[in-house]
C-alpha cells in the first residue's frame, strides 16, 4: 500500500478548484475529492516501518497556520508537461511543517526524499496538451485566489490504484497547535 503525508482542503476550497477544471485538452483532471497539498509521499511502506512513520509524525509539535492557494503553473520535464497545478501563497509555517515531518520520517527509517519542496495543488495531469493551449489556460487562470483557510492538522492517506482514478483514505490525523491569534478571535465570539 502506498502512502503520502497531506493537508487536506476545505470544501469551499475544493469548489473554487472545481472551477479550474477545464479548457485543457488532453486533461485528466483531479476529481475534487482528491485535491491535496502534498507534504511528503511515503510510498510503499509495510506495517512495522508504519508503526515507526507514525509514532514519529505524533511526535511533532508545529502551530496551525492559515493558507491561501494563488496562481497556476506546471511541471514540465523536457517538452513534456507532467502536471498542471494551482500554487500556494508564500507562508513560512507550511516550509516549517514540511521540514519538521521531513525530519521525523528520515528518522524512522525512510530515505531521505532528496527534492525541492515546492507547495501546489495538483489538478490535472495532462496527455500532450497543445502548448499554445497551455499558455492559454495558464495565462487565463494566473489571476487565482482561494479564500484564506486554517490548517489544524496534517494527514496520513492510503492511495488505492485501479479504475480511472486512485482513491485516497485518510488513515490518521495530527492536531497542529492553535494559532495564539485564533484562539483570541475565537475567544471574543
Amino acid at each position: 500500500m502506498r502512502f503520502f503525508v497531506a493537508l487536506s482542503l476545505p470544501e469551499n476550497v475544493r469548489w473554487q478548484l472545481r472551477l479550474l477544471c477545464g479548457g485543457l485538452p488532453g486533461a485528466r483532471w483531479v476529481p475534487p475529492e482528491n485535491f491535496h497539498i502534498t507534504l511528503r509521499f511515503l510510498g510503499d511502506v509495510d506495517g512495522r516501518d508504519m508503526d515507526y512513520v507514525d509514532a514519529a509524525l505524533a511526535s511533532i509539535r508545529a502551530p496551525g497556520f492559515q493558507l491561501r492557494l494563488a496562481g497556476v503553473g506546471h511541471f514540465a520535464s523536457g517538452n513534456r508537461v507532467k502536471a498542471v497545478w494551482a500554487g500556494i501563497e508564500k507562508e513560512p509555517a507550511l516550509l516549517h511543517l514540511h521540514d519538521k515531518i521531513e525530519s521525523a520520517v528520515v528518522r524512522a527509517g525512510l530515505p531521505p526524499d532528496g527534492q525541492k519542496y515546492t507547495p501546489h495543488v495538483t489538478l490535472t495531469w495532462p496527455k500532450d496538451p497543445p502548448m499554445g493551449k497551455l499558455q492559454e489556460y495558464l495565462a487565463g487562470h494566473n489571476l487565482f485566489r482561494s479564500e484564506p483557510f486554517e490548517v489544524t492538522h496534517f494527514t496520513v492517506f492510503a492511495s488505492f490504484t485501479g479504475g480511472e482514478n486512485s482513491v485516497y483514505r485518510a488513515e490518521r490525523s495530527y492536531a497542529l497547535t492553535a494559532r495564539p491569534e485564533a484562539s483570541v478571535q475565537n475567544a471574543g465570539r
